[in-house]
């Protein structure tokens, strides 16, 4: 495929076959991903590829107490998980509210599931004594997640990033070995998709490319 097609079709996967995802089809995957940029260039991204199955049914596990939040502030019509707007629903309600299957099916689904961290001493996380929620560092692993979504569907492949497991982070640490440095970033299932989506909606660069400022003029072409 070209690459603007690549760009415009790399969809989030989350219903797979029963197709293996080989060895060497994910070593392509993972070679031609990690050429992606790191803060430094300190290239702290580190990817453990889990194809145990009892392994991904503890990870999926670990994402339900956070999808319960999820669907429950989605639910109240709440933005899920925003720094800026806390929720408002009850714990009660959090606790009792069902687990979508297609949160946790594609870990427990997948050939392989992803599970990329980054060492927390190789990023420069320009931010930190901002008075908001740090996103500077993760410049250093979100490249590469991508990429490597970007290359598995260069591949017929495809996957979805997912975070619901990383407030559990020492039990995946645990799961996993990982070190107290490296911090979870992104677990990603990857596997042939069930249907290879084509069109996708997104805004136009109208609505959110503006020219010197702001509240500037929108880019057109």
């Amino acid at each position: 495929m070209e690459l603007y097609d690549v760009m415009r079709t790399t969809f989030a996967a989350r219903e797979f076959t029963d197709d293996p995802l080989p060895d060497e089809v994910l070593y392509r995957i993972l070679d031609n991903a990690r050429f992606s940029p790191s803060g430094g260039n300190r290239q702290g991204a580190h990817v453990v590829v889990v194809r145990d199955d009892l392994a991904k049914q503890r990870i999926a596990e670990l994402g339900e107490p956070t999808v319960r939040r999820y669907v429950a502030q989605k639910s109240a019509g709440e933005m899920p998980w925003n720094p800026v707007h806390p929720t408002t629903v009850p714990q009660a309600v959090i606790d009792s509210t069902p687990v979508p299957a297609s949160f946790v099916e594609p870990i427990r689904t997948a050939p392989a599931v992803l599970v990329v961290s980054v060492d927390l001493t190789a990023v420069a996380a320009i931010d930190q004594d901002l008075d908001r929620v740090g996103v500077v560092s993760g410049a250093s692993v979100y490249p590469l997640v991508w990429n490597i979504l970007l290359a598995a569907r260069q591949e017929g492949f495809g996957g979805t990033i997912t975070s619901m497991a990383v407030l559990q982070e020492p039990a995946v640490r645990e799961l996993l070995g990982l070190p107290q440095t490296h911090a979870v970033a992104a677990v990603v299932p990857i596997g042939k998709p069930v249907r290879q989506l084509t069109r996708l909606r997104r805004q136009p660069v109208e609505e959110f490319v503006t020219v010197d400022r702001f509240d500037g003029p929108p880019l057109h072409s």
